[in-house]
Parts: structure tokens; C-alpha cells; sequence
């Protein structure tokens, strides 16, 4: 189990996170274990994930999220492992960086494949079971590109975290009658692999620095709790004062 303190905020939740194997994904595992919720746990990267399930006591399933058919048997899998979902975390997503005229038509449609089209088909697998669940959650991360797209060579990124952005709007006036809470996170750089070569890139922040993993987590874990129970449709930035600096 994660060795972070928690106070029992998510006993008794049963929780999917992709991209648990690393950066975001994988501080929100840790975090939320610690606050007792079951979790599963999905990557493409099946070692690392393997890893984080050890530490975490989560399910682990490997699934490529672009892969309907792949999703729904990790799906599947995790809701007999948990007994039920009622809480989803779409933390798996790419960045491609390149001008227009570099970033091919293919990468493209990877990037979107991957951040836009795959938090929708994870969505799509667990709603059966959310809409089971009592006060389900679903929190998918956008970016602070979502709010602000105005960083250089984030075209591709910035179009597929929009979409993130305006689907869980979407999502949040579709499923409220059934009592489903969907809210989107816009982090800013944090200090993942994913931003790796421009983690200097802070000079537009108001708070001069990247953001730790488990700041983002514990913007998660607001989402997912019982306190934020009046809150759907949101895009809460999460990016050290970049989207107003």
C-alpha cells in the first residue's frame, strides 16, 4: 500500500485510473489508496504498472485505451475485482510537440487518438457501472492548453486537451440526472517525463515553477470526494497562476 497519510476520504470507493503507471496517473494512485479507496489500475506500460499496484494494492490491467475491446475487458476485469465503479480518473495522455507543418496528419490523429478519442472510450466502458453507483465520479485531465492555448509547437496537444475540456462539459449535462459529477483538471507543466526539455518554460507562471504530481492528485481527490458534491462541469486550472499571468 502507498505510504502517503491519508484520512479515509474515499473508504469505501471503488476507482479506475489510467496512465496509473507513471507521472499524474501514478501520484493519483498512491494518494488515493492512502485514503482508502479499491482501486484499478490501467497503462500500456504493464512492468511499471505492475510496480505501482504492488505499492498501491490496486488491479492492475494493461490496455492500450485507444483499443475499445482492450478497455472493456480491463474494465470488466477491474469492476469484478472491486465488486463495482464508481469513480473514473482519465490521467493517460500524450504530448507531441512540432509546428503545423511538422506534425504530420498520423502524429496528429495519434494525439488525438490517444488524449481525446481514448478518455471517451473509457467513459463509454465504465459508464454501465457508474450509472449503478451512488455519487460516481469521473475527472479527466485537461491542461492548461485547454484554458490558454497559447504555448508554441502544442498544436496537435492543444486541440485534443480542448476536446477533453468541452467533452466532460458535455458529459457533466448528460449524466447529471443520473447523479454522475463529471469535472475536468487543467494542470500546467508538472515535473513528469511528459514535460521533460521544457521545464524552464515557467516564465509565464505566476508561481515561477512546475507543479509536483501530487499537487495535481490532490485536485483529483477534491473531484472525486464528497467535498466537491455541488460541483460538475467545471475546468478547475491547476497551473500556478499561468492561465491569468
Amino acid at each position: 500500500m502507498s505510504d502517503t497519510l491519508g484520512t479515509g476520504r474515499l473508504r469505501g470507493r471503488r476507482i479506475l485510473i489510467t496512465g496509473a503507471a507513471s507521472g499524474i496517473g501514478k501520484a493519483t494512485a498512491h494518494l488515493f489508496a492512502a485514503e482508502g479507496a479499491a482501486l484499478t489500475l490501467l497503462d500500456r506500460n504493464a512492468d511499471a504498472l505492475a510496480a505501482v499496484a504492488r505499492d498501491t494494492g490496486g488491479h492492475a490491467c494493461a490496455a492500450d485505451i485507444t483499443d475499445e475491446a482492450s478497455v472493456a475487458r480491463a474494465v470488466e476485469q477491474g469492476a469484478a475485482a472491486m465488486g463495482g465503479i464508481d469513480g473514473l480518473v482519465n490521467a493517460a495522455g500524450i504530448m507531441k510537440r512540432g509546428s503545423v507543418l511538422e506534425v504530420d496528419v498520423a502524429e496528429w490523429r495519434r494525439v488525438l487518438d490517444i488524449n481525446l478519442t481514448g478518455t471517451y472510450i473509457v467513459v463509454r466502458c465504465c459508464l454501465p457501472w457508474l450509472m449503478k453507483a451512488s455519487n460516481a465520479t469521473i475527472v479527466n485531465l485537461g491542461s492548461g492548453q485547454s484554458l490558454l492555448p497559447n504555448a508554441p509547437e502544442r498544436t496537435a496537444y492543444s486541440a485534443s486537451k480542448g476536446g477533453v475540456l468541452n467533452l466532460t462539459r458535455a458529459l457533466a449535462a448528460e449524466l447529471a440526472p443520473a447523479g454522475i459529477r463529471a469535472n475536468t483538471i487543467c494542470p500546467g507543466l508538472v515535473d513528469t517525463p511528459m514535460a521533460e526539455g521544457v521545464q524552464g518554460n515557467f516564465g509565464n507562471y505566476a508561481l515561477r515553477r512546475l507543479a509536483q504530481p501530487v499537487e495535481i492528485a490532490n485536485a483529483i481527490l477534491f473531484l472525486t470526494s464528497p467535498e466537491s458534491s455541488y460541483v460538475t462541469g467545471s475546468a478547475l486550472a491547476v497551473d500556478g497562476g499561468r492561465s491569468f499571468h
